[in-house]
């Protein structure tokens, strides 16, 4: 779809922070970009490569693959990156083509800054540079790389 940011996103029509943490042939895994603004370390994007705009709209295998990822992605930000808690959501409101932010809170996030959205207002949130999410994404990369092949 011409007018989809994601669509465009993987056909290289737009620019992002970042490397591919993971890709196969139903979905995209990378860190959100927010145009040079500094970035909360950590949340990442699921993407299913094929544009369909819920969850329901997946065939079996994207599915598979889709909660593969889930799991797989959510171990990692724990086990690599020591977050302790994953927040995981999608809406599908703003940008319909689907895609699942994963979003980890981190040992000593106080309790009134837990939530996917929350984290961000923390004043000691781990937010980053895009060198520091580009680092970030190679150690992801590479756990995953050794954890599953």
């Amino acid at each position: 779809m011409e007018d989809c940011f994601i669509c465009n996103k993987h056909a290289g029509k737009i620019k992002t922070a970042g490397l591919t943490i993971y890709e196969d042939e139903f979905v995209y895994v990378g860190h959100i970009d927010r145009n040079g603004e500094p970035n909360y370390l950590g949340h990442i994007m699921i993407d299913l490569k094929r544009h369909v705009p819920t969850l329901g709209d997946m065939n079996q295998e994207e599915a598979r693959s889709f909660g593969l990822m889930m799991e797989r992605v959510s171990k990692a930000l724990m086990e690599s990156e020591h977050a302790e808690h994953i927040y995981s959501y999608v809406l599908g409101d703003a940008v319909p083509h689907l895609h699942m932010h994963l979003v980890p809170r981190y040992p000593n996030t106080p309790k009134e800054y837990w939530g996917p959205n929350a984290v961000y207002d923390w004043p000691q949130a781990p937010m980053g540079t895009d060198s520091e999410v580009v680092d970030l994404c190679t150690r992801m990369k590479k756990y995953l790389e050794n954890a599953y092949e």
